[in-house]
């Protein structure tokens, strides 16, 4: 079937149009993680809390949960404001999700298939199930005022996906023209969109132990995160979600190689790459179920893997070659 090079270019619009709402999401929730109440009061505790080791006054708000705001005074007018820029930073994130479903959904009507046949498309779509996860978060934990954080690499991402990886429309080759590439890239999408929350919750997670352990150092940054044990619990349940879903995704891959080249494994770049990644998130999930390794040494064992997805979203197919080749940036 021909290719809707009109449906083609809006796609290409949208994506575009997404990216600027991102940008403008992220200075949002910047502003508001910067001078917004969840910050200034976590401020407060913290230095409530280092009274409290010194023989000071205790605080009668330690009934509170981090995140939540007592219930007087009123927050300063400076304050609200930033609270209402974050809010429309929460805003635009739900605008951009809803321009880039549009763009994965009109870049599939213009080429008659699935919209991840090549790493422009994949890129694409593993972004969007990142921000559509840490929205799912945003309802769970009070966190909308480090949404920055995580649009930070997915703006990144998006940019390097727009630029360096991008392919104009066209029909898959032969080899991905099979009803395994709808079950097993899906698969993966969603498994490595929703690995990226945990990352960054992992490396939010070091910073705000560091701040802990010196609160001096961290001072003007760690007060403002929430409490260890929100961020390492945002960490550990995204990736109790997604282990399984990028599971599935290499057991499907092992089956779709069989039936093109006949094995199910050849430690192609790509495959072993990606069974390294699935090691290192199994270690994670058993070290934080294991009471010896939780805390730091199971939050430095999450980004070691959320590098590994990263190396291989992008730089395997950029840089190495392989059966995956076909699926690159020409």
């Amino acid at each position: 079937m021909e290719i809707n090079e009109t449906l083609s270019q809006y796609s290409d619009l949208l994506y575009t149009t997404t990216v600027a709402i991102y940008v403008l999401a992220l200075l949002f929730t910047l502003f508001e993680q910067a001078f917004g109440a969840k910050g200034r009061i976590a401020a407060e505790r913290s230095k409530q809390r280092v009274l409290v080791g010194a023989g000071g006054p205790e605080s009668d708000d330690s009934a509170l949960e981090d995140g939540d705001a007592p219930a007087a005074p009123e927050a300063p007018r400076s304050v609200g404001r930033a609270e209402r820029i974050g809010r429309m930073g929460a805003a635009l994130l739900v605008l951009g999700a809803l321009l880039q479903l549009s763009a994965i959904v009109l870049r599939g009507l213009a080429v008659h298939r699935a919209p991840w046949g090549n790493m422009y498309e994949y890129g694409m779509a593993v972004t969007f199930i990142t921000v559509v996860a840490w929205l799912v978060v945003m309802k769970k934990f009070p966190v909308r005022h480090l949404t920055g954080f995580l649009l930070l690499p997915v703006v990144i991402l998006m940019f390097i996906n727009g630029t360096m990886l991008y392919t104009v429309a066209a029909p898959v080759v032969p080899a991905l023209q099979s009803y395994w590439l709808v079950i097993h890239v899906s698969a993966a999408i969603v498994g490595s969109g929703v690995f990226l929350v945990p990352g960054v919750a992992s490396v939010l997670y070091l910073f705000r132990t560091a701040h802990d352990r010196n609160p001096a150092k961290f001072a003007g940054f760690g007060p403002k995160l929430p409490a260890a044990d929100v961020l390492d619990r945002i960490a550990y349940r995204a990736t109790i979600v997604a282990f399984p879903v990028f599971t599935f995704g290499v057991l499907c891959g092992a089956v779709w190689a069989e039936a093109a080249w006949g094995r199910f494994w050849g430690w192609d770049p790509k495959e072993t790459v990606a069974f390294i990644a699935w090691v290192v998130y199994a270690a994670y999930l058993h070290s934080r179920a294991t009471a010896g390794w939780r805390g730091t040494r199971a939050a430095v064992i999450n980004i070691v893997g959320f590098a590994v997805t990263i190396f291989n979203l992008f730089f395997v197919n950029l840089v190495t070659a392989g059966l995956h080749s076909y699926a690159g940036v020409s």
